[in-house]
């Protein structure tokens, strides 16, 4: 989802992530260079290095001001109580109607980007490690709540829904058709009822 750019106490770091956002989008992250971007905001390089390591932290600030954490908004939203169940049901619906967006755009730039550049991958895995535990807390409080069943892992519940949501990312990209909403929430309604299931053992083969 995206969201307006935040107006800092920084009106130069402000133009310079706008200035990044934009070249990044029209020349991708390695045919973006320093110079154009600084000279896009209007100012010299010497203006990012003082407020930024390099080009991959301009990437990840320009995704962050662009990008909102939906997860942490509907958590916020006393409606949802904390209902994991509800706030899944309700970002599972948001997948076929939020845009590909200038968010989307750098988030998937930035993908691709780390599979060339270590600095970009580290910055992204810190990026996804911190809202996974955003997540990861509502799966816990949906257990302790019995929402959500004990036996489940809650990692690999919070994988699956990061899953879902960058395969959506990769569809946007291509301008995939996405489901019809009507099939797609009885889908996303059927899965969170299961993740209150009692979680079947494992097969014993007959015989053994």
């Amino acid at each position: 989802m995206t969201d307006a750019a935040p107006v800092s106490d920084d009106p130069t770091r402000d133009r310079l992530i706008e200035a990044a956002a934009a070249v990044f989008a029209e020349k991708g992250y390695d045919g973006a260079g320093v110079q154009e971007i600084a000279r896009r905001a209007g100012f010299t390089t010497g203006a990012i290095y003082g407020r930024f390591r390099g080009k991959a932290e301009l990437l990840l600030a320009a995704i962050e001001a662009h990008t909102t954490n939906e997860l942490e908004q509907l958590f916020a939203d006393h409606r949802f109580e904390g209902r994991v169940t509800d706030i899944l049901t309700t970002v599972g619906s948001h997948l076929l109607t939020d845009p590909f967006d200038d968010g989307q755009a750098l988030l998937l730039e930035a993908f691709v980007a780390a599979r060339r550049d270590a600095e970009v991958a580290e910055l992204m895995r810190a990026l996804v490690h911190q809202r996974a535990a955003n997540l990861a807390a509502l799966v816990e409080d949906a257990k302790a709540s019995g929402l959500v069943v004990e036996e489940l892992d809650t990692e690999s519940v919070v994988r699956f829904c990061h899953a879902v949501g960058f395969g959506f990312l990769l569809f946007g990209a291509i301008d995939l058709q996405p489901p019809q909403s009507g099939p797609w929430e009885q889908l996303i309604a059927q899965m969170v009822r299961a993740l209150g299931q009692p979680v079947p053992g494992p097969q014993v083969p007959p015989g053994t």
